[in-house]
């Protein structure tokens, strides 16, 4: 089965740092994209929604704190995970991010391991179906180390599309999710899938799940929801 990646966005116009970030990260298993402009990263925005992004807070077209306003104004982007890059160490500048929305700061030089945590961290609590640690529900184990998932200790087949939307429901048990939030927070915003084609997935999903079906729930005229109860 294919992995989905946590996807990172960075935003940095100097090569060094760009190169350095970017190797610590794939060594996590993230996939990375860098571009070194805030009009390239509105570009990559509109083409794909990243799960975090490194912004430097000095770009050569505008700031960072101008995208990062911008990223925070629009209903599609605003709650993507942002941590500043900066080489400014005053604590007004650093309060300057925090208030335009920013949600962690790494002043340069950095260390990549410091960083690297500092993502992890935020992702974890920002959005926990995309951390690393088994997650388990009842019978069911769903491991993203080895993209695999079990129901009371045996390993079922599971489609790319069916295993995200588990991942999903399990990192959020006893939530009700409408379909068009499921296609926005598994397959992303700009996903053009039509909202019906969730309820294809879930059908799958519960087939999958064979004597688990039932842990997915429909909740009448809203979603869905991962409940034991």
């Amino acid at each position: 089965m294919a992995s989905d990646k946590t996807t990172v966005l960075i935003v940095e116009d100097e090569p060094a740092i760009i190169e350095l970030v970017t190797f610590s990260l794939r060594e996590a298993g993230w996939d990375v994209c860098a571009v070194q402009s805030v009009a390239e990263a509105w570009d990559f925005l509109m083409k794909r929604t990243p799960n975090l992004v490194l912004l430097d807070w000095m770009l050569p077209d505008q700031t960072g704190l101008r995208l990062l306003a911008r990223i925070r104004a629009d209903r599609n982007f605003q709650k993507i995970p942002v941590i500043m890059l900066t080489a400014k160490s005053m604590e007004e500048d650093k309060i300057a991010g925090l208030n335009h929305g920013a949600d962690d700061y790494v002043t340069k030089p950095f260390s990549p391991r410091e960083l690297l945590a500092r993502a992890k961290a935020l992702l974890r609590r920002n959005a926990p179906e995309l951390a690393q640690a088994p997650l388990t529900v009842g019978p069911l184990t769903l491991d993203p180390a080895s993209n695999s998932v079990s129901v009371g200790g045996e390993r079922i087949d599971i489609g790319q599309a069916e295993y995200k939307l588990l991942k999903f429901l399990m990192a959020h048990p006893e939530r009700v999710f409408s379909r068009g939030q499921l296609l926005d927070k598994v397959w992303g915003n700009h996903a053009e899938i039509e909202e019906r084609t969730v309820d294809v997935h879930v059908l799958r999903l519960r087939k999958a799940l064979k004597s688990a079906d039932g842990l997915v729930k429909t909740v009448r005229s809203v979603g869905y929801m991962l409940s034991e109860k």
